[in-house]
C-alpha cells in the first residue's frame, strides 16, 4: 500500500453549535488550508442539561456529516472527527456515534474536556505565535468552555468548563424576551464556576487572554462596531481589552428582544439568540481572571486536531522550533515563488541591510520580521503572471492564509513586497493611500531596502556575500562583498538604479561600492 502520510487531512469538529470541517494539506512545517466547511446542527439544543441528543438534533447532525463527508471524499482527505460536550455528555452518545459510522462513514473520537483545552491550545499557538509568552487561553463554545494557562508550548493548567454559549441560553435566556433578572443570574453563575481555579490561574502572571470560537469572533466583530472600525480581511491576532468586552455585554442586554438584537447588531439568525450567553462567558472570564489585553485567534480545535494529526504521521519536526508567521510565509513561496533561492538571498541580504540602518531609519525588530517576510514572498506574484507581478504579489500575500500575522501586519508586509520594483508608493495608488500615516511611511522605508536589496541579487546566483552599511561624511555606504572570483558590476548597476527612495527616507546620498 503507497504511503498515505502525506494524504490531505479532513478535520471535523463536532461540536454543541455547529459542525466544522477545515481540509488541509500537509506541507513543510505545518499545512496548508484548502477549504471549509460550517454547519449549524444545533446537537446540544433541546436537550435539557445535554443528558440526551434529541432525535431532531440526531437527525441534523447525520445529515451535515454526510455533506461533509462528501466535501472530504471530494479532495481525497482522510477524516479525523472529534465530538464535544453535546455528544460528550450525551446518555444516547452510542446511538449517534454508530448512525454516523453507519450513515455517513464517519468514524468520531469523543474526546475529553482536557483533551478539547490541549488541542485548542495547539490551535491558537500555531496562529498567534505566543511560542514565548505566557497567556490565558479561553474557548468558549456550545456547551463547554476551555480554559488554558500556558507558557508557549508547555500547559500549566487546562480545565474545561460545563459553560457554553447554547446551553447557558437554554438555561437563563430560553425564550425571545429578555428577563431583566436573566443576566445578573447567568453572571452568577459563570462567577461561581470560575472560581474554581481562580487562585492557580492568578499566582501566574501572564500576558493576554487569546480567544477564539464563533462567540469571541462576534464579540471582535462587535468591538470594531462601537469603535466605527472597518472590519479586516482577517481578525486573527485583532486585539481588545476587558473593557469593551463588558461595553458589548451592555449594548446586548439593551435589546430586549432576540429580533431586536440580531436587526440592531447586524447578527446571523443563528448567532443572535445565543450571543449574549456566550459574551456572558467571555466577560466573566475576564472578570475572574483580571484580564486586560485580549487577543483573537482565528485557529482553534480544528486547527489542533489538524496539527495533532500531523504529528501522529510523524510529518512534524518538534525539535525545529519554527515562528507559526515565517512558516506560513514559507509555504506560500514555496508554493508560488518559481526561484525561491533567489528570493532567500534577497531577504538575507535585506536583513544586513535592515542591521545597518534600523536605528537610523526609527525601525524594531517586528519590523525586521515584516521586510523579511516581504522579501520572501515579493515573487509570488509570477504564480499569476510574470508581467506586472509585483501587483499580482500584493493581491496573492492578501488573500492567502498567513496565519501569525495580524490583518494591518498582512498589509504592509503585501504592500513592501508589491512595491519591491516599478514605481515608489504614490498618493493615487489607493491601496498605499488608504494606510494610516504612520504606515505608509513604515511602507516606503522598508520597501526602500528591499529594493537595493533585490538590485544586487540582480543576477539571481547569489553572488553577493555580505553588505555592511556605515555613514562616511555625510552620505550611507553601503559596502558589497562579492564571493570569490565573482563579478559584480551588473548588482552594483541594479542596486544604484534602485536606490532613490532609500535616499529619499535617509534624507542623504547612498553609495554603493565594492570591497
Amino acid at each position: 500500500m503507497a504511503d498515505r502520510a502525506a494524504d490531505p487531512i479532513a478535520a471535523l469538529d463536532v461540536g454543541t453549535n455547529s459542525f466544522h470541517l477545515v481540509v488541509a494539506r500537509p506541507v513543510a512545517g505545518g499545512f496548508e488550508v484548502v477549504t471549509r466547511e460550517k454547519a449549524v446542527v444545533r446537537l446540544g439544543r433541546g436537550a435539557g442539561e445535554m443528558k440526551r441528543l434529541e432525535p431532531a438534533a440526531m437527525d441534523r447532525g447525520l445529515a451535515a456529516l454526510a455533506r461533509m463527508r462528501a466535501v472530504a471524499d471530494a479532495h481525497g482527505a482522510t477524516i479525523r472527527a472529534v465530538a464535544t460536550s453535546a455528544v460528550r455528555e450525551a446518555r444516547n452518545r452510542t446511538d449517534f456515534i454508530d448512525r454516523a459510522r453507519r450513515d455517513a462513514g464517519i468514524e468520531i473520537e469523543i474526546i475529553s474536556g482536557v483533551e478539547e483545552a490541549r488541542l485548542i491550545h495547539l490551535g491558537m499557538l500555531a496562529a498567534t505565535g505566543m511560542q514565548d509568552r505566557t497567556f490565558l487561553a479561553c474557548d468558549v463554545g456550545g456547551g463547554s468552555t476551555e480554559i488554558v494557562l500556558a507558557r508557549g508550548a508547555d500547559e500549566i493548567l487546562a480545565r474545561s468548563f460545563k459553560l457554553g454559549a447554547v446551553r447557558l441560553t437554554d438555561r437563563f435566556f430560553p425564550g425571545t424576551t429578555l428577563h431583566p433578572a436573566a443576566l445578573p443570574a447567568c453572571r452568577a453563575h459563570v462567577r461561581s464556576q470560575l472560581a474554581a481555579i481562580r487562585t492557580e490561574v492568578t499566582q501566574v502572571p501572564f500576558d493576554a487572554l487569546v480567544v477564539s470560537s464563533g462567540t469571541a469572533e462576534t464579540l471582535a466583530r462587535l468591538v470594531l462596531r462601537r469603535r466605527g472600525a472597518d472590519l479586516p480581511r482577517s481578525l486573527n491576532r485583532f486585539e481588545f481589552d476587558a473593557g469593551e468586552v463588558r461595553a458589548v455585554v451592555a449594548d446586548l442586554a439593551r435589546a430586549g428582544t432576540v429580533h431586536e438584537r440580531r436587526e440592531r447588531f447586524e447578527l446571523e439568525e443563528t448567532r443572535s439568540d445565543i450571543i449574549l450567553a456566550g459574551a456572558a462567558i467571555l466577560e466573566g472570564v475576564c472578570d475572574a481572571f483580571g484580564v486586560d489585553g485580549i487577543v483573537y485567534s482565528d485557529y482553534a480545535l480544528r486547527e489542533g486536531l489538524i496539527l495533532d494529526t500531523l504529528a501522529r504521521r510523524e510529518l512534524l519536526d518538534h525539535s525545529v522550533a519554527d515562528d507559526a508567521a515565517m512558516a506560513s510565509v514559507r509555504r506560500l513561496a514555496a508554493r508560488c515563488d518559481d526561484h525561491p533561492e533567489h528570493s532567500t538571498h534577497v531577504a538575507r541580504i535585506a536583513l544586513e541591510i535592515f542591521d545597518g540602518l534600523a536605528t537610523r531609519l526609527d525601525l524594531g525588530p517586528e519590523h525586521r520580521r515584516w521586510l523579511e517576510a516581504a522579501a520572501l514572498l515579493a515573487n509570488v506574484g509570477v504564480f499569476v503572471s510574470h508581467a506586472k507581478h509585483h501587483l499580482h504579489s500584493y493581491y496573492v500575500i492578501r488573500n492567502s492564509e498567513l496565519v501569525g500575522f495580524t490583518d494591518r501586519e498582512i498589509e504592509i508586509v503585501a504592500q513592501v513586497a508589491r512595491y519591491h520594483r516599478k514605481s515608489a508608493p504614490k498618493v493615487d495608488h489607493p491601496e498605499w493611500a488608504a494606510l494610516a500615516a504612520g504606515d505608509r511611511e513604515l511602507v516606503r522605508r522598508l520597501a526602500a531596502v528591499l529594493r537595493v536589496a533585490i538590485g544586487l541579487d540582480r543576477t539571481q546566483d547569489g553572488r553577493v556575500k555580505r553588505v555592511t552599511a556605515r555613514p562616511e561624511d555625510g552620505q550611507l555606504v553601503l559596502q558589497v562583498e562579492a564571493r570569490r572570483g565573482a563579478d559584480l558590476e551588473l548588482n552594483l548597476y541594479a542596486a544604484g538604479e534602485r536606490r532613490a527612495l532609500l535616499t529619499e527616507v535617509l534624507g542623504e546620498k547612498v553609495k554603493l561600492v565594492e570591497v
